[in-house]
């Protein structure tokens, strides 16, 4: 198949449809006119903390206060803030429903069970900072971003993609969104995908190489569907 030529919004849909109709992920809409500020939609998060894992009001909305406060801390740069931010989608946070009882851990993401987990994207997010960005895909899970996905038409090459990430992450453009991100892909139709974690410089991006059959016709979405499933992400 001839992938060359083909435009970035036509691959863009189709990724979209493959999330949402392979993958099962909830589309969350396209926030091209939504801006963010933060990486983590709160209403998400606290419906997941409530709804699904049975946490009290009270102490749903101090653990979201907890997490939402460490993705401010960039004092010591992404690298740590990212850091803090992970040790707590790892292990939780303690919190108290009122003072003098005892401290209840709040799990963000359910690693036991993850199908009860909340699996979402959104397209052309825009993200405000010293000077906003519009990162093609986002990958939410129970509301917090953990994948941001930057696509390219096939004769543009996956490097620029990788380098928009990087710039993406530099304290004069979204630095602060990056701090929940675990993973930062880039792909195109002839190249497939590309993926690092936050600060992964260029030469160091990997490409996926689990040798597994489906019946996608283009690599990008063989390696996304691989990478992206419930189970392992």
């Amino acid at each position: 198949m001839n992938n060359i030529g083909k435009s970035e919004r036509e691959t863009q849909n189709r990724i979209v449809s493959l999330f949402k109709n392979e993958l099962g992920y909830t589309y969350l809409g396209n926030w091209e006119d939504q801006p963010r500020t933060q990486p983590i939609e709160e209403n998400l998060l606290l419906d997941f903390l409530i709804q699904t894992q049975g946490y009290s009001e009270i102490v749903a909305k101090k653990a979201v206060q907890e997490l939402v406060k460490a993705t401010t801390n960039l004092t010591g740069g992404l690298y740590d803030a990212n850091k803090e931010v992970y040790q707590l989608l790892r292990y939780g946070v303690s919190v108290r429903e009122e003072l003098g009882e005892l401290k209840e851990r709040a799990w963000f993401i359910n690693w036991n069970e993850p199908f009860k987990n909340h699996f979402a994207f959104a397209e052309e997010v825009t993200v405000l900072g010293k000077h906003s960005k519009r990162p093609d895909v986002v990958i939410y899970v129970n509301g917090i971003a953990l994948g941001i996905l930057e696509l390219k038409r096939s004769k543009v090459g996956v490097s620029e993609g990788i380098r928009q990430n990087l710039d993406n992450q530099k304290s004069i453009f979204i630095e602060k969104f990056f701090t929940t991100v675990q993973y930062v892909f880039a792909g195109n139709d002839t190249q497939g995908l590309r993926y690092g974690t936050i600060e992964t410089t260029e030469k160091y991006y990997l490409q996926w190489k689990e040798d597994s059959y489906t019946s996608f016709d283009y690599t990008l979405d063989k390696h996304l569907y691989l990478m992206c499933q419930k189970e392992r992400f």
